[in-house]
């Protein structure tokens, strides 16, 4: 091989090499950006799906959000769930498991600001914004994205942070994807219910998204999300308690829920939905008749064994 053929040969292997460098920082970047607000502090399956979204290779989570789970019950009961509810501030109970998982897994450079500490509006109705820390940086990071590009914001709880954001920023809305769980929806009679502890706790947070043409929103009802159970015994054995995170997952039910021997797992539901598409399916149907959007996507089907068997795999990564 004379100079001119070696010449050319290491040339071509430079390209080649530079090709391969530019696609795989090219799709280091393209991963999809998501936000996840979670009223954490509520229940222990908020816990789960925040350790399985951040887990998860082939996203960038680039927020996690703490919402506020306010309900009459904690006005005139003494417990709520394992909770006195005397002096209890529900989004900064969130917010100090949001603190306590991100630090566990050496991911505390995630932002992570403390959401609203109560609904939009008022008792009555109303979209006045409730504006919080949470709501800022959505609306920071969705401005900053390029032509194209979008920020899906998970919701677990009460949809007040986003409801905010758009509110107080709607040039946002062309630049963000919705996901929520909450209400209830009849496939059989094709009949919305909102009566929903995640609706009920911001009833005017849904409504003004479900009245938001231009939105990109997709809802889980509760009937879609109920075939994914855990058993109390085998979540015991499958958690590690000599690795930090498993055992702050174990010890979540242990605390929160020691009697039941099945928990219905809720907000992983929707984490894993979105996650593993090829395992869920949608449908579009008739919004609820008072509001002004005439369809809605929704997650009609899971596949609640791929998702049990997932998180556990994924888990031990």
């Amino acid at each position: 091989m004379n100079r001119s053929q070696r010449f050319k040969k290491w040339s071509f292997i430079t390209i080649i090499l530079t090709i391969m460098s530019f696609t795989a920082h090219s799709s280091l970047a393209q991963k999809q950006k998501v936000w996840l607000d979670s009223d954490t502090g509520n229940e222990m399956d908020d816990l789960y799906a925040i350790v399985r979204l951040l887990k998860d290779p082939s996203i960038d989570v680039v927020g996690l959000s703490s919402a506020h789970f306010n309900n009459p019950d904690l006005l005139v009961f003494e417990k709520w769930n394992a909770y006195n509810t005397e002096g209890l501030e529900t989004m900064k109970d969130s917010q100090r498991l949001n603190e306590l998982i991100l630090k566990t897994m050496g991911m505390v450079s995630i932002p992570h600001p403390k959401g609203a500490d109560r609904q939009i509006g008022r008792a009555w109705g109303g979209s006045e914004p409730r504006d919080s820390p949470a709501a800022q940086e959505i609306i920071k990071i969705a401005k900053s994205l390029p032509e194209g590009e979008k920020l899906d914001i998970l919701t677990l709880g009460a949809l007040t942070n986003i409801a905010s954001a758009i509110i107080i920023s709607p040039e946002i809305l062309p630049k963000i994807r919705v996901y929520a769980l909450g209400a209830k929806y009849d496939q059989n009679t094709r009949a919305w219910s909102k009566n929903e502890f995640n609706i009920r706790n911001d009833l005017n947070a849904f409504d003004y998204l479900l009245d938001l043409k231009e939105l990109d929103f997709t809802v889980m009802p509760l009937e879609t999300a109920l075939p994914l159970k855990f058993d109390r015994d085998e979540t015991y054995q499958k958690t590690d308690d000599s690795i930090p995170i498993e055992k702050i997952l174990a010890d979540r039910w242990r605390e929160q829920n020691p009697q039941d021997r099945t928990r219905v797992m809720w907000d992983l539901a929707l984490v894993q939905a979105y996650l593993l598409p090829e395992f869920s399916e949608t449908l579009m149907v008739n919004s609820p008749p008072e509001n002004k959007t005439f369809t809605i996507k929704i997650f009609s089907k899971i596949d609640n064994i791929a998702f049990m068997e997932d998180f556990w795999t994924i888990l031990k990564l």
